[in-house]
């Protein structure tokens, strides 16, 4: 018995020991781990950054490319520079730039690399690789830097610049580390983790003075870099590269929409800059005089810029009527007991409305609308009508976001009883004649050019439309492209009612508001004109809205243009879409004196003008007063004082 115990207990001696042997022939022979760790002083990790992708035109035409560049690396401790005013001199760089990367690269480790100067050309480091030998402790690193060749479409591309330290500290998945490179504003910035590509790893080995002898292991644990993926968009760089000549000493906005898609076909924000300027080594300099400006030229209006869209939102106007059954085509109203002036004769049915942008007449049409529901309480039948007029207008996109492809677009304004509710300090204390400005355009409303290209195309479509995007794919048309951008948005509004408002829109161009020679031979464009109120802000002129579609009965093209300080919608703006339809559809300029017409005029308003003069600091007696509150929050709107003036065509 206790023959047989004495064997047991060797037994599990030796299991033990044999477990023990296997677990060091494991992590001496066959695991890695250790040997990595133990080796790190002897194996360097490099990264491997992918190449970001390349963002196409609808036409293969590229917009955007990656040049290779080289990054100067610096490792302080191993730095050795006998004369550093000829370094200086040879790297094109002050002394105090040089005491002040070399100051963060040893707080940053002295026995690390870190970035010493980013971005040389091939040219620039060419001029320098043979001189580098005599400096040790520099290394250059290939890298790559965005290239437009194009020279347009800064504000809706965006811009790569280094990760700021708010985003890094962000990151939900630890991906970016210090210096790298990320997309910012526009599309760099929204398709950043598909333009990115997946970076690789690379071991190497190095001896006790930090040169390379070679890939560890061969290339075991290596992982290859894989590249961004190209972006195609709807864009048609031709006709953008032409909007922008037209918009040269102008300041506004030009889009273009492909209406049975959305896609965005033109992207125009005036004045504009090229987008070579963001992406050298000089970006802060340039970056802060882009900033200061009085032009705003980092503002990208067609998305963020909020104007009233005066007459041409008559447009939704003739159709929510007639779809609620208080307008119909042959209805007629004249000036008579209208407070609002127009520069036509009266009598006009729908049609003559919208083709001479006849005031009275909306105004008309919108004060039936809001008393169409019966209620004989003035103040109760606004507030139940306006909410009406209010949920059918949103079916239109206006309001909300419309959910384009770019960051920071701004929702704009449609007015609901509860937000005259709050301006008028309570419910049932306005009625009709307190926001009968909304007739015309005017008023609280406030609409971006993409809610009003975006309003053409529908009509162009006759009653519904899909989300204006710039993406048509990646790598390929369609590949990719994101399902809400395939989806159609209905307005409500059947079919029949948006025929009269077509006429009248292609009789403005034909013989109405528009200038003759934007009525252009061959593209049938319908159109309708707006100005939007601008000269109460101290401003001369009023704003040049227009908005069309082309051709009237296969439309192409929907385009909407803004020209700041321009005045009649019916000359500036409308002139400049005329041509870019034309462009799009013929593929040509036939209209030669209305393009001279055009290239010749100058809207730019003196930039003094546009600098808001700082106001003095309040004196001891000023300090316990109240602070004025904004427009809208606490008084009574001020525009519907001043409607006997507009004349919103």
């Amino acid at each position: 018995m206790l023959e047989n115990r004495k064997y047991v207990i060797i037994g599990v001696f030796c299991l033990v020991a044999v477990a023990y042997l296997a677990r060091l022939f494991y992590l001496q022979v066959l695991d890695d781990t250790y040997s990595l760790g133990a080796s790190k002083n002897s194996i360097k990790r490099v990264i491997e950054i992918p190449y970001r992708g390349q963002i196409y035109d609808r036409n293969n035409k590229l917009i955007v490319y990656n040049t290779p560049v080289y990054d100067l690396y610096v490792t302080p401790k191993q730095v050795r520079i006998p004369d550093t005013a000829a370094f200086c001199r040879m790297m094109d760089i002050t002394q105090s730039d040089f005491d002040s990367v070399m100051g963060l690269a040893k707080n940053y480790s002295p026995v690390k690399p870190s970035l010493f100067l980013r971005q040389l050309s091939k040219e620039d480091f060419a001029r320098i690789q043979d001189a580098l030998v005599d400096y040790r402790g520099f290394e250059p690193v290939i890298s790559s830097m965005r290239t437009y060749p194009a020279h347009t479409m800064a504000n809706a591309l965006g811009y790569v610049s280094e990760i700021s330290k708010k985003r890094l500290e962000e990151q939900d998945i630890p991906y970016y580390r210090q210096g790298d490179y990320v997309g910012h504003n526009g599309l760099e910035e929204q398709y950043e983790e598909q333009l990115r590509g997946k970076r690789g790893v690379k071991f190497m080995m190095q001896n006790v003075r930090g040169v390379n002898k070679g890939s560890w292991k061969n290339g075991a644990y290596d992982t290859l870099a894989v590249a961004g993926q190209n972006l195609i968009t709807g864009i048609d760089v031709e006709v953008q590269r032409y909007a922008d000549s037209l918009m040269q000493n102008k300041v506004g906005a030009v889009l273009a929409v492909e209406p049975s898609t959305g896609e965005i076909l033109v992207s125009v924000s005036a004045p504009t800059y090229d987008p070579n300027l963001l992406s050298s080594r000089f970006f802060s300099k340039n970056y802060r005089a882009l900033i200061k400006n009085p032009y705003k030229p980092l503002i990208n209006r067609p998305i963020m810029a909020s104007y009233r869209p005066g007459s041409t939102f008559k447009l939704i106007q003739a159709l929510v009527a007639q779809q609620q059954g208080s307008l119909f085509p042959n209805t007629v109203y004249g000036h008579a007991g209208s407070p609002m002036r127009c520069h036509c004769h009266g009598g006009n049915n729908l049609r003559g409305a919208v083709q001479n942008s006849c005031n009275p007449y909306f105004y008309y049409v919108f004060r039936k609308f809001l008393y169409f529901n019966g209620e004989h309480n003035t103040f109760k039948a606004s507030a139940i009508g306006l909410k009406q007029w209010h949920d059918m207008a949103e079916k239109f996109g206006i309001g909300s976001k419309l959910g384009v492809d770019l960051p920071s677009e701004l929702k704009g304004n449609l007015p609901t009883p509860e937000y005259y509710d709050k301006a008028y300090r309570g419910a049932l204390r306005w009625k009709f004649s307190n926001v009968y400005s909304l007739s015309i355009g005017e008023g609280e409303l406030l609409i971006s050019p993409l809610k009003l290209v975006n309003l053409a195309a529908t009509v162009a479509n006759r009653g519904w439309y899909i989300t204006p995007h710039y993406i048509k794919g990646f790598d390929k048309a369609g590949d990719g492209l994101p399902t809400e951008y395939r989806e159609r948005h209905e307005t409500g509004i059947e079919y029949k009612y948006y025929l009269p408002v077509i006429d009248g829109m292609r009789g403005a161009v034909a013989h109405g508001t528009v200038t003759p020679l934007a009525n252009i031979e061959g593209i049938d464009l319908c159109g309708k004109t707006g100005t939007s109120q601008n000269a109460k802000f101290g401003h001369k002129f009023d704003h040049s809205i227009f908005i069309g579609f082309a051709p009237m009965n296969d439309p192409k093209i929907a385009v909407a243009v803004f020209v700041e300080n321009a005045g009649w919608g019916g000359k500036a703006a409308a002139s400049v879409a005329a041509l870019v339809a034309e462009r799009y559809l013929k593929r040509k300029t036939e209209a030669k004196k209305l393009e001279e017409q055009v290239l010749a005029s100058n809207y730019m308003p003196p930039a003094s003008s546009l600098i808001t003069p700082k106001k003095p600091a309040p004196s001891k007696k000023d300090t316990t007063q109240k602070a004025a509150k904004p427009f809208m929050t606490s008084t009574k709107p001020k525009s519907t004082t001043t409607m006997g003036a507009i004349s919103g065509n």
